[in-house]
């Protein structure tokens, strides 16, 4: 109701539009065959004849009864142009634009039949008549587009255009022609529509964007006749193989100019010099033949003017020809590739946050900066960054912009997660930021507990000397072979219930734990079980001192000690604290943040997200025993350039987390999530 009540213009205008249509019975049977429609519609002959109210009397009538679909939905980009600039604004634009393409129509057709030639879809659209409210929609629709963040100006922009002039050239019915008009106007008044400054990615997506619509000319003139601006064209009457052959082709290559392949930039501008030439030489022929002309011309014409669209393309892609020299294979950032002996000699000599010790885990890769070391992985088309960039804290900045610009070179979509808020600051304007997880910290020093609201954590603690459990902290190599054995056994075990492998990325295995680096903590029972273990990843600081730790694998044995965790990490943090450790990072779990009341479909979707899958991996249970340790909260985020991007990077997610899992497993693990509703 609070929309509704901000676009009283446009509610007003469907209003008087839908009375119309139900006073003149143009809702139910065709406007255009009655005797009234000549008297109010407009056009030329109109204008010709002295009827200059047409253009205002026009404008509420429909042709036909199948016509309102789209004469209302129309009125979606004046909604939203008055719900954000206001009514006197969406009015101002509706009239304007109106009025303008009407007029300007008609003139452009009456100077087109005085042309020394006959263009017959001149003289046929001259003679035309026709109603109807979309000429002031098209305005406000392309108004609409200017207040689009971008990228998604340009690329709103650039399929506005493209429908407008494809309708005009190819049906180029007097509707089709002030579609164009009021979309040029508001162009050129709001020139909302800048490319100059475009990146490397937006140019790529341009190009994209232009072949595919010379792949929708080519389907359309192949597949039904059309009759437009540049004459008709019949529909191809041999085996439809070869239109789909071309279809699959031209896609394939389209595709790689998306991801700035260079062999698709040759078949291209191949492609498009190919278009231009055959232009050319039909254009001579016409030339050459003279007298004939006028017969010819309605056959070839369209050949013609879609030879001048390839050759706008084939201009652009030569100007931007340093955006398509991505190799499959192509190395991320300067040379020499750095190892992992390399991150963690960075690590331990400029410090690090909370997560990055995982960045020196295996299958990750690194991007060697100008000023310090991107490590990210490379999954179906994406370079998913882990945490913040490795080096000086003051430079990170700059190892950010570095690594996107060198992502999207290589053709790959660039994204960073579970980054900090310095990253955020960091990614260029425009980016997209959303939550992914809440990284809880126990600041050490002068930590007790005491006082009622560690009562948990204190009586688990009592409990455990009351029943003799033993704390220990050592390294997992330091263990003798039984130790190691029954750490394997309870893994396994965690692992076994779970019905998805082990995740990865930012989730360690045992492997990750045997590292010489991590440190393991051990609640041993009175019989000499392990009970439970924690491994704990160093968080460095300058100078190579550890300044804290990262709580990485939580495991427990089956009948064990019952509060085993809440044991095994406050003694970690007591033991921690009086080696003179300044943090404790329990990590984050995932699609848990307290997100504020009005953050909308972002909250909506994490939610849901978190309770399907919580029967699996248990994310908020985990974060609410987390909060039994009273942590302090730092956001972390997935950045990302734009909404387009979020389907692949969900995809590279999926497999950076389980790399491992089969269809079969995801299959038993989503009958997993639904279980609990139906018990």
């Amino acid at each position: 109701m609070t929309f509704a009540r901000r676009i009283p213009a446009t509610l007003g205008f469907v209003a008087v539009v839908l009375a119309v249509g139900v006073i003149w019975q143009g809702l139910w049977s065709p406007f255009v065959d009655t005797d009234t429609f000549d008297v109010v519609a407009y056009g030329l002959p109109a204008f010709l004849e002295g009827r200059w109210w047409t253009p205002i009397t026009g404008t509420f009538f429909v042709d036909h009864p199948w016509v309102y679909v789209f004469s209302i939905s129309g009125f979606a980009g004046m909604a939203y142009l008055e719900w954000r600039r206001g009514s006197l604004v969406a009015l101002a634009y509706y009239w304007v634009g109106q009025l303008f393409a009407i007029f300007a129509s008609a003139l452009f057709l009456w100077l087109a039949t005085l042309l020394p030639w006959v263009w017959p879809w001149a003289h046929t659209e001259a003679a035309a008549l026709d109603v109807g409210v979309s000429g002031g929609t098209m305005a406000c629709i392309a108004a609409a587009i200017g207040l689009f963040v971008q990228p998604w100006r340009v690329r709103a922009w650039l399929v506005l255009l493209g429908f407008v002039f494809v309708a005009l050239l190819f049906w180029g019915a007097l509707a089709d022609l002030v579609h164009a008009m009021a979309v040029v106007l508001v162009l050129f008044v709001d020139r909302s529509l800048r490319v100059q400054r475009t990146t490397v990615r937006e140019q790529r997506a341009i190009a994209y964007f232009a072949l595919l619509l010379l792949l929708a000319i080519d389907i359309i003139t192949s597949v039904v006749p059309t009759d437009g601006m540049v004459g008709p064209t019949e529909a191809f009457d041999g085996p439809y193989i070869d239109v789909v052959i071309e279809l699959i082709a031209v896609v394939l290559i389209a595709r790689g100019l998306r991801r700035g392949r260079r062999w698709a930039w040759g078949w291209t501008i191949a492609l498009a010099a190919a278009n231009v030439v055959v232009g050319a030489l039909l254009l001579g022929l016409l030339i050459a033949l003279g007298e004939d002309l006028e017969t010819a011309i309605g056959e070839v014409s369209a050949t013609i003017a879609t030879a001048a669209l390839w050759m706008l393309l084939l201009v652009y892609l030569v100007v931007v020809r340093r955006a398509f020299r991505a190799r499959r294979k192509s190395t991320l950032g300067l040379p020499p590739s750095p190892t992992i002996a390399d991150a963690q000699a960075e690590l331990r000599a400029t410090g690090g946050g909370t997560l990055s010790w995982m960045t020196t885990w295996d299958e990750m890769q690194y991007a060697r900066t100008t000023v310090g070391i991107v490590a990210y992985q490379r999954r179906v088309g994406v370079a998913l960054a882990l945490a913040d960039p490795l080096g000086p804290a003051a430079s990170r900045s700059r190892s950010v912009g570095e690594f996107i610009d060198r992502a999207e070179r290589a053709g790959l979509i660039p994204c960073f997660f579970s980054a900090g808020e310095a990253t955020r600051a960091a990614v260029p304007s425009g980016w997209r930021s959303l939550i992914v997880a809440d990284d809880t910290i126990v600041d050490l020093p002068g930590l007790a507990f005491t006082g009622k609201r560690w009562n948990a954590v204190r009586t688990s603690m009592n409990r455990a000397g009351r029943e003799e459990m033993t704390f220990r902290m050592t390294r997992f190599a330091e263990e003798p072979w039984g130790v190691q054995q029954q750490l394997r056994a309870i893994s396994e075990m965690w692992v076994g219930d779970k019905g998805l492998p082990e995740m990865g990325f930012t989730l360690g295995t045992l492997d990750q734990a045997a590292d010489p680096e991590v440190r393991v903590a051990l609640a041993i029972s009175p019989r000499g079980d392990v009970d439970g273990f924690l491994s704990w990843l160093p968080i460095y600081g300058e100078a190579g001192e550890v300044r804290g730790w990262t709580l990485d694998l939580m495991r427990r044995r089956d009948g064990g000690f019952g509060p085993v965790m809440e044991y095994l990490i406050g003694s970690s943090a007591r033991h921690f604290s009086e080696e003179g450790a300044a943090i404790l990072s329990l990590s984050g779990a995932p699609l848990t943040h307290d997100y504020p009341p009005d953050a909308g479909a972002i909250a909506a979707l994490s939610t849901r997200l978190a309770d399907a899958l919580e029967p699996v991996y248990g994310f908020s249970s985990l974060h609410r025993f987390k909060s039994k340790f009273h942590p302090r909260y730092e956001t972390m985020y997935l950045l990302y350039r734009d909404e387009s991007d979020l389907a692949r990077i969900g995809a590279a997610l999926t497999r950076a987390f389980l790399p491992d899992a089969t269809l079969r497993q995801f299959a038993g693990a989503g009958v997993g999530m639904l279980r609990p509703a139906h018990d």
